[in-house]
């Protein structure tokens, strides 16, 4: 099954374009090389995805017909990233919402709570 495919049918992108686009980004390797979306992935290979500061891999087990349920993926998929790896990607995602400036993005619930009371009296 062509890797793009592939990607979208287990779910780590929610359309088969946005997948190929992280391809086309060079954000996807199989193996140690860097693929085209045409690229064929067959059970063994294993795969990584860019999320920056790391590359996240997986193993693919199996080769679903079509599109799978969430439930499902599991089967089709193993995540073979290093627990140190998660750890740095889980602390730069903490620093990036600490430093989120107040009035951007969405309102929190205290922002919420604080309008509230302020356009009820």
């Amino acid at each position: 099954m062509r890797i793009d495919k592939y990607l979208w049918c287990v779910r780590l992108f929610k359309t088969r374009s946005l997948a190929t686009d992280a391809i086309r980004r060079e954000q996807v390797r199989v193996g140690d090389r860097i693929v085209k979306a045409s690229a064929e992935v067959k059970p063994g290979d294993v795969f990584a995805l860019r999320e920056p500061p790391i590359w996240r891999s997986w193993e693919v087990l199996a080769i679903p017909a079509s599109r799978v349920g969430a439930k499902l993926v599991p089967g089709l998929i193993a995540e073979r990233t290093s627990f140190e790896d998660l750890e740095k990607l889980e602390l730069t995602r903490l620093a990036k919402a600490e430093h989120r400036d107040p009035g951007e993005g969405r309102p929190t619930k205290r922002d919420r709570r604080d309008m509230d009371r302020f356009t009820e009296g």
